[in-house]
C-alpha cells in the first residue's frame, strides 16, 4: 500500500540527524531509495566508498546507476554506530555519543530493521516500558507473578537527555548469554527524540552493561522504520544468534505498539492514565514538548 503523508514541517525534526539504512547493506554501484519524514531519498555509496544521500529524482528508479550530476541536492551523511544516517536541514556537527561502540572488545552491529505502524515517539516510548515485560516478554524478559516495577529515578541531564537508572526487574532470561533467571539492572537513555538505548547487566561479565538502542526512521508521522543496533559483551553467541533473539523480541512488541491508538504520541500530562511504570514516559513527553517537537505527536494544547 503507497504512504501517503505530506511532508514534514517541524524544523526541529528537519534539523535533527535520521536513520536511513544499516551502512553494510549499501551496495556499491546501486541506488537505494527509502522515505523519510514523507519524503523520498535516495543514497548510494560514491566512488571511495562513501555514502551519499540526495533527494530523490523522480525520473531515477531503484537500481538504476548513479550520475552524478544528476544529484542536485547531496543530504548530509554520517556513518555511525553501523547505519548512515542524513537530515534535510542543518544538523549537529556531531551524532550523540555511544562510548561504549569503541571498545575493542564488543560485539557492535544492525540487528534488523522492522517495519511498524506506528509514531517515532511512540516507538521509543514503548522501549523505555517495563511493565510490560512480565505479559508481552513472557519467559524471557519478564513472568508472573514478578511484575512489580520498583521506584527507580528519571532525570534531564546536563546534555539535554532522558536518563532513567537504579531500573531493576526480574527475568528468566535476560540475554542469550543467561543461564538462569536473575534481578536485571537497567539504564534507559533517550540521547535524540527518535533514539531510544537501553544498558543491561551482561551476564557473561557482571561487570559491565550490554547496550542495545532502536535508531527509529520516521517514514510518515505514523509509519516507521525501526533499527536495531546490538552492543554486547556476549563472546558465547554468533552474530546471527543474537540478531534472531533481538528481532524475536521485537516481534512481539510490533503487534503492542501498532495496537496503541491514537499513534501519534499525545503530549499532554493527562492524555493518558500516569503508572509508576510510565515514569519515563511522563518525562519523556515533558521533554519532547520542551524541545518543540510537533512531527509524529498530538502537542498539548497552548
Amino acid at each position: 500500500m503507497a504512504i501517503a503523508a505530506s511532508p514534514c514541517t517541524d524544523p526541529v525534526v528537519l534539523n535533527m540527524w535520521h536513520p536511513i539504512s544499516a551502512a553494510a547493506e549499501i551496495k556499491p554501484g546501486r541506488v537505494h531509495t527509502t522515505r523519510l519524514l514523507g519524503d523520498s531519498v535516495s543514497y548510494t555509496l560514491d566512488g571511495d566508498g562513501q555514502p551519499v544521500a540526495w533527494r530523490t529524482d523522480p525520473a531515477l528508479r531503484p537500481g538504476m546507476p548513479v550520475d552524478a550530476a544528476r544529484i542536485t541536492e547531496r543530504l548530509p551523511v554520517i556513518d555511525r554506530f553501523c547505519f548512515v544516517w542524513t537530515s534535510y536541514g542543518d544538523p549537529p556537527d556531531r551524532l550523540f555519543s555511544i562510548p561504549e561502540f569503541d571498545e575493542s572488545d564488543r560485539r557492535t552491529f544492525a540487528a534488523a530493521s522492522i517495519g511498524v505502524h506506528t509514531s517515532a515517539p511512540r516507538a521509543v516510548e514503548n522501549f523505555l516500558d517495563m511493565g510490560h515485560f512480565p505479559y508481552v516478554h513472557t519467559g524471557i524478559l519478564g513472568v508472573e507473578p514478578h511484575t512489580e516495577v520498583v521506584e527507580y529515578d528519571v532525570d534531564i541531564t546536563e546534555d539535554n537527555e532522558v536518563l532513567a537508572t537504579r531500573c531493576l526487574f526480574y527475568q528468566p532470561l535476560a540475554a542469550l548469554a543467561a543461564t538462569k533467571g536473575q534481578m536485571t539492572e537497567y539504564t534507559y537513555r533517550v540521547p535524540h527524540p527518535y533514539v531510544a538505548m537501553l544498558y543491561k547487566t551482561a551476564p557473561p561479565d557482571p561487570s559491565r552493561l550490554d547496550a542495545i538502542a532502536i535508531f527509529v526512521q520516521a517514514v510518515t508521522e505514523e509509519q516507521i522504520v525501526a533499527h536495531n543496533f546490538l552492543c554486547m559483551v556476549d563472546h558465547t553467541n554468533t552474530d546471527s544468534e543474537l540478531k534472531i533473539f533481538q528481532q524475536k523480541i521485537f516481534g512481539q512488541d510490533k503487534p503492542i505498539i501498532e495496537n496503541q491508538m491514537p499513534r501519534r504520541l499525545p503530549l499532554a500530562p493527562r492524555a493518558e492514565t500516569p503508572i509508576r511504570a510510565d515514569k519515563s514516559s511522563i518525562t519523556y513527553r515533558r521533554w519532547l514538548s520542551d524541545l518543540g517537537i510537533t512531527y509524529g505527536v498530538i502537542p498539548e494544547a497552548a
